[in-house]
């Protein structure tokens, strides 16, 4: 199906002439054969008209505030004027947020199957199972889901399977990668704590395995700290600074993404230079991030959409892994913390906060 356009006109059924003189039987049948083609003709295109008439809802699954998110939902619909999708003519979005709170997923995806959503964008691992779970036949992209295959979303990045695909947020290197970004940025790092959420993420991913595996080359030993709410944050801090930790790296969240200003200062009253997952976490304080935009990624879901309202199946969509990551540097949370990021990882950066 497409977005809505003008509909076809109705072809004229050929009609003789009142001064026409009489039409043997051969003329006849051919007339009457072209009319009824021509009607046959004009059903399937004002049926088409019609659907074209149609306005899409899409179902949004937010884990964070709307607040939070309102980045993130500009970047999206941007991406869907961009394809011809204008809101209230051919498509309506119908936004629900947990605020941090996992438990009202289910209870906020029935109110949204109760008003009959053509897709669900449920942007992370929790908001795709919650949907999931409640559907096998109406469509969900995901945007910033990670582990996607070990966490059993999509039966594999190539062929998602069943009625779900979208876009993955890291590859199996990128935290791997962000270690060494830390390391260069502060040679003298010798413990990384790792903070980590343990109600979305409980097994232990590819991606951290190949962290573990970094650390051993690049001589760093890590300190895993988990925590399964917003309160326990402070005391996970306080265990760094008992651990003696001289870094941060926080692996991504919904949650922390929702805390994401607390979580900066935090780590600069601990006196921890931190390494973040997506560039608002920097934004919002944080030392630095390398990863994929979460606006980029937003904006590039919107493709997904697309193809499945006009028909394509989400079983069908391979799931997109992230090709370009950006790394972005708060100058002025390093000046707060004392430090000196070196020229070379500076003239690399792709965004310097000053």
């Amino acid at each position: 199906m497409t977005p809505s356009r003008t509909s076809p006109a109705q072809y004229p059924v050929p009609r003789g002439s009142r001064d026409a003189p009489r039409v043997d039987h051969v003329m006849a049948r051919r007339t009457f054969l072209a009319g009824t083609g021509a009607v046959l003709l004009a059903a399937p295109l004002a049926a088409e008209g019609q659907r074209q008439g149609k306005i899409y809802r899409i179902g949004w699954i937010i884990g964070s505030s709307i607040a939070a998110s309102a980045h993130l939902v500009d970047a999206f619909k941007q991406g869907m004027r961009e394809l011809g999708w204008v809101e209230g003519k051919n498509i309506e979005y119908e936004i629900r947020a947990a605020g941090g709170k996992l438990e009202r997923f289910p209870a906020l995806v029935a109110e949204l199957l109760q008003l009959k959503v053509d897709l669900f964008l449920a942007p992370t691992n929790a908001a795709a199972r919650a949907v999931r779970n409640a559907t096998s036949t109406i469509p969900i992209v995901f945007v910033v889901a990670s582990d996607v295959v070990e966490s059993g979303l999509v039966e594999s990045l190539a062929r998602p399977g069943g009625n779900i695909t979208g876009l993955t947020l890291i590859t199996i290197d990128t935290l791997a990668k962000q270690l060494q970004i830390l390391k260069e940025a502060i040679p003298r790092v010798s413990r990384v704590s790792v903070l980590r959420w343990t109600v979305d993420r409980p097994f232990v991913s590819p991606q951290e395995k190949e962290l573990e595996r970094a650390a051993r080359l690049l001589r760093v030993q890590l300190q895993v700290v988990m925590v399964k709410t917003p309160e326990e944050l402070d005391d996970a801090f306080s265990a760094m600074t008992r651990g003696r930790a001289d870094a941060l790296l926080v692996l991504s969240n919904y949650m922390f993404f929702l805390h994401r200003t607390r979580l900066a200062d935090l780590a600069t009253k601990a006196r921890l230079p931190g390494m973040y997952p997506v560039s608002e976490y920097a934004e919002a304080g944080g030392l630095m991030a390398y990863a994929q935009s979460f606006r980029d990624c937003h904006r590039r879901a919107a493709v997904y959409v697309d193809k499945i309202l006009k028909g394509a199946k989400p079983a069908d969509l391979p799931v997109e892994q992230p090709s370009k990551f950006e790394l972005v540097i708060n100058l002025k949370t390093a000046k707060a913390l004392g430090l000196t990021i070196p020229p070379s990882l500076l003239g690399r950066a792709d965004e310097v906060i000053q």
